[in-house]
């Protein structure tokens, strides 16, 4: 998966339409091989976000889980240790 695609299921509070849209767009740049479309594919690739993120919003609209919301700044903070620990502390 990309890694600048990020888990927006069951947080506290909800994703946002911008979290949403941002993480069609990385899809789309992903699947696409391209970070801005041509004028020729510039619509194609428009229309494809949109859509991607519409179906990811309905997505997290219907899921169920009995788990409760992870508080975004503690994962945040996870996953700056686990960077930290990858990469090394920065120096």
């Amino acid at each position: 998966m990309c890694r600048n695609i990020r888990q927006l299921y069951n947080f506290e509070p909800s994703a946002t339409s911008a979290e949403v849209e941002a993480a069609a767009l990385q899809y789309v740049r992903k699947v696409s091989g391209t970070n801005k479309p041509s004028k020729a594919n510039e619509e194609a690739f428009n229309e494809a976000v949109h859509e991607i993120a519409h179906i990811t919003a309905h997505l997290l609209d219907s899921l169920v889980t009995t788990a409760p919301p992870k508080n975004r700044d503690e994962e945040a903070a996870k996953a700056k240790a686990r960077a930290a620990v990858r990469y090394g502390a920065a120096g």
